[in-house]
């Protein structure tokens, strides 16, 4: 795997550092999930909130073999289906620390992983995983009633992290495509504008 030489430890601890408050960000609203909602409908088309969190967790469990050098391929359909089984939130918990402790490993950010659309920087997926997290945070916390308040410093490297490009991220059916931000909008309802959302 070649490396990022390009990195600072500056961008280094600020992207470990925000992948960690995201990680935590929708952790806790997880553990807010009571056991008659894991089938709630979430503003993600067509996902309960058992898809949304699977969909979160099977990310997390792609990092470790992304990081090791493994190609999509390779990793192939391990992650395919419901993988949280009996115990979603224990399953959450687990794939969360695990991709944690990856992206924290000595010189894990210098490398480059292999994703389905290229060779790819890995402090650049970092920073998408971290997008991924916020934005789905807030889909959760609209879906089982609760708030969210995620740190200026956590929006305002996501929102820089996704502005080149969010236009794009409508055609991965994941995303809606951007909306107006309502006037007068935060830094928090511009990212959640941009990625589809109307906050």
């Amino acid at each position: 795997m070649t490396g990022d030489k390009n990195l600072t430890d500056s961008r280094r601890r600020t992207v470990l550092a925000r992948h960690a408050e995201a990680l935590d960000l929708f952790t806790d609203r997880v553990h807010a999930i009571r056991p008659e909602q894991w089938d709630a409908p979430t503003p993600c088309t067509e996902w309960t909130v058992r898809d949304l969190v699977n969909h979160l967790a099977v990310e997390q469990m792609w990092v470790p073999p992304m990081l090791a050098g493994s190609t999509v391929e390779e990793v192939g359909d391990a992650f395919d289906g419901d993988r949280l089984g009996e115990d979603p939130v224990g399953v959450w918990d687990r794939a969360a620390a695990t991709a944690q402790e990856a992206f924290g490993a000595h010189e894990a950010l210098d490398r480059t992983v292999q994703l389905s659309f290229g060779s790819t920087a890995a402090h650049a997926y970092c920073a998408q995983m971290i997008a991924d997290l916020v934005v789905h945070a807030w889909d959760l916390s609209r879906a089982i009633g609760a708030e969210e308040h995620p740190s200026k410093e956590l929006v305002d490297f996501t929102l820089h992290e996704v502005e080149p490009y969010a236009d794009d991220l409508s055609g991965s059916g994941l995303f809606a495509k951007p909306v107006p931000p309502p006037p007068g909008a935060d830094t928090w309802q511009k990212l959640l504008a941009k990625l589809g959302r109307r906050p």
